[in-house]
């Protein structure tokens, strides 16, 4: 069950009792998978039973839609996260963009997965809350990634380096007030643009709000990955800002 029951009940029926049913006294996720270019079918499909398989675990209350209509100050007024997954190209009207920006200067919270930043190349706010721009990536191949922040919260749970398959991207436009988790060796696998200085997750405050962003999440075994699972749960802790690092 990908969303929950009485949400889609809700949201059919009435737009206003969906808004009003979410519990503003616990953690509320709205989880965007629209998208304007690229359509990550495999990613996207598996990423919104992991987001599912969360929110029941954890009680949560979720929404995961592929319809932007949702990011509105209303509706917004009892979300706590907004998850950008496999998002790509322009997927926000103007009002929505007004919505979301409040939406972080008010607090809120931003996960973005893998094309999250193929995502609204013209919105510079957005950009710097994403944290940096798709560029290019080489094909799906696995790679060594190297625990920048062994002792923090997100990713206290990886060792100093591990490896995974996913789809590597390359970035330009980097904010350069984000805080690397973790990086790529390029020497692991081919076609690495970015240097010695390649990031694939990070996190930073931004105006307000908290944002976290990784990489990966193309192939579908990356949302079976418990080094990732675990790295997801602790962010939607962390952009709620229910943890204090």
């Amino acid at each position: 069950m990908i969303i929950k029951l009485i949400l889609i009940i809700n949201s059919i029926l009435n737009f206003t009792p969906l808004s009003e049913s979410l519990n503003n006294e616990k953690i509320s996720l709205l989880v965007i998978y629209k998208t304007g270019g690229f359509i990550h079918k495999e990613g996207i499909e598996a990423g919104k039973k992991l987001f599912d398989l969360i929110c029941n675990e954890k009680n949560y209350d979720c929404v995961i839609s592929n319809e932007s209509t949702y990011v509105n100050s209303k509706f917004l007024e009892n979300i706590k996260v907004i998850v950008f997954l496999n998002t790509s190209g322009d997927i926000l009207n103007n009002n929505e963009k007004i919505a979301m920006e409040s939406f972080i200067r008010n607090g809120g919270g931003f996960i973005g997965i893998h094309s999250a930043t193929d995502t609204e190349y013209g919105w510079e706010w957005y950009g710097k809350l994403v944290g940096a721009y798709f560029m290019n990536h080489p094909d799906i191949q696995k790679a060594t990634i190297i625990t920048e922040k062994k002792h923090h919260f997100l990713t206290d749970h990886l060792k100093d380096r591990w490896s995974i398959k996913d789809e590597w991207y390359n970035f330009k436009n980097f904010n350069p007030d984000i805080n690397v988790l973790l990086s790529l060796k390029e020497t692991s696998y081919e076609g690495g643009e970015n240097g010695d200085y390649h990031p694939i997750s990070w996190y930073h405050e931004f105006e307000g709000g908290r944002s976290f962003y990784t990489g990966l999440g193309h192939v579908a075994e990356t949302y079976k990955d418990s080094r990732f699972v675990k790295m997801i749960e602790k962010a939607i802790l962390y952009t709620s800002s229910l943890t204090t690092k």
